[in-house]
């Protein structure tokens, strides 16, 4: 499996995520320019200008038509994919952190930092179908987790948002009145900050990790705890496969105590386990810091990682990796 480097960002990754159709790669960095690459080669094709701070997440329209950013320069905007036209901004009173496309692409949830007095919380905006046509207002402002949310997305039917961050409690909200239907059980939970979430192709489960060395698969309604996937290092970045029964995880000791270390101690490899065994099948190695981001294609055949050191990387699997026997 031979990687293709990508060298677009200054500065370290923050987020990658792919379009639905797989041939599209978009890339957030602290370096204020989302990116947007070809999946198949790496080869850039634009970059979204206009942010004046770290981008932290992004997400894209089913149809492939928008991009909706969010930055420490407390805003989050919009573009147009194929101009790179920034179509709307959403202004906020702190910084701007997890984004997420509703299904059906009509409502967006956006999450902001505490920022001096005020505390985290989520915000659900409507999309409109004309840019000319869209306002900046909240439908629904969501408050209660202590410290940042890094990760807010839809359940299922939008009818839930589900939020993770520092508070290491993962949560489930109504999208319609606001009300916390469930918090996962603190004994069998992250016990450090949550850092990534990321769902399942079906929308039936998400895996989380955290700070604490591990990853957790969750049941998506209920909140049951389905697996627990230990490694030795804090796990900043997780994806599941659409294709295998397989989850990576990303990760590696905390960026600033990398340079006191080579670079193989700090582990910055991409692990792959089975998701139903929790055993360890694989690693890739690459990166010269911690991995910071990870995305599977949606056709399962490649994945990407984005990592404390700027760069890129695009993996395509080898024959290989669709016979791994355990």
């Amino acid at each position: 499996m031979r990687p293709i480097l990508m060298k677009g960002h200054e500065r370290p990754l923050t987020f990658l995520k792919y379009n639905r159709d797989g041939d599209l790669l978009f890339s957030c960095a602290k370096d204020h320019n989302p990116t947007v690459w070809f999946a198949d080669n790496g080869e850039r094709l634009g970059t979204y200008r206009g942010h004046n701070g770290a981008v932290w997440c992004c997400d894209v329209s089913r149809d492939s038509a928008r991009l909706i950013t969010g930055s420490a320069d407390q805003t989050a905007k919009l573009w147009n994919v194929q101009t790179g036209q920034q179509l709307f901004t959403f202004n906020f009173d702190s910084p701007a952190r997890a984004v997420d496309f509703s299904v059906g692409d009509r409502l967006a949830v956006i999450t902001t930092d505490p920022f001096m007095e005020l505390s985290s919380a989520i915000h659900v905006k409507r999309i409109a179908n004309d840019p000319a046509d869209q306002v900046g207002e909240s439908a629904l402002i969501l408050k209660g987790p202590q410290g940042r949310i890094n990760r807010a997305v839809w359940g299922p039917l939008n009818r839930t948002i589900i939020s993770a961050g520092e508070d290491a409690v993962i949560r489930i909200w109504d999208s319609e009145t606001g009300k916390l239907l469930k918090e996962n059980d603190k004994e069998v939970g992250h016990k450090k900050t949550i850092t990534s979430l990321a769902k399942s192709v079906d929308g039936s489960h998400f895996l989380t990790g955290s700070l604490d060395k591990s990853a957790k698969l969750w049941d998506i309604r209920t909140l049951t705890l389905i697996k627990t996937y230990v490694t030795e290092r804090p796990v900043n970045a997780v994806a599941l496969s659409p294709l295998l029964d397989h989850v990576v995880l990303g990760g590696g000791q905390d960026a600033s105590a990398v340079t006191t270390t080579d670079h193989r101690a700090g582990k910055f490899e991409a692990k792959f386990y089975d998701k139903v065994l929790q055993e360890e099948i694989g690693g890739v190695k690459g990166h010269f810091g911690p991995i910071n981001a990870l995305a599977f294609n949606p056709d399962g055949k490649s994945f990407s990682s984005g990592g404390e050191d700027g760069y890129v990387r695009l993996h395509h699997f080898d024959s290989d990796y669709f016979n791994i026997k355990i």
